[in-house]
């Protein structure tokens, strides 16, 4: 089983060492000792962890809707361009650290009144996905 250490679990969860060291002395991570002596955390606690916070930043977030829709990765954050010409638009927007992109109609992008500043939500459905191990 995957095992990390302190800061490669807080680079995980984007928040600081002294953060996940504190979750860990009050109970809420679990963790062990290495063979080196050096505390870590176990991939499937970090993992169980992770979802707990998503769900809980998407109650806070007023995501408390059911999802109706088939497509289960929303990240809500702001938009920072749109690019508009005769027929298509192409809209960023950046949800935490994550920047997309989007190309959609010019008339979409006038009907839901996206410009700089404005908060959306990204919904993302692939049929292909590439996950790389590792760092």
């Amino acid at each position: 089983m995957p095992q990390m250490r302190m800061r490669e679990a807080a680079q995980l969860l984007g928040v600081s060492d002294d953060t996940v060291r504190r979750w860990a002395e009050s109970g809420r991570l679990a963790t062990s000792r290495d063979s080196a002596g050096r505390q870590v955390v176990e991939g499937a606690d970090l993992a169980a962890l992770a979802q707990d916070m998503a769900e809980v930043a998407a109650r806070a977030a007023g995501d408390v809707r059911p999802n109706h829709g088939s497509a289960r990765n929303r990240l809500r954050g702001i938009v920072t361009r749109v690019v508009k010409d005769g027929v298509m638009a192409q809209v960023e927007l950046q949800a935490g650290p994550y920047r997309l992109v989007s190309l959609m109609s010019r008339e979409a992008a006038d009907e839901l009144g996206l410009e700089p500043g404005v908060r959306a939500t990204a919904v993302v459905k692939s049929t292909n996905v590439v996950v790389e191990a590792g760092p």
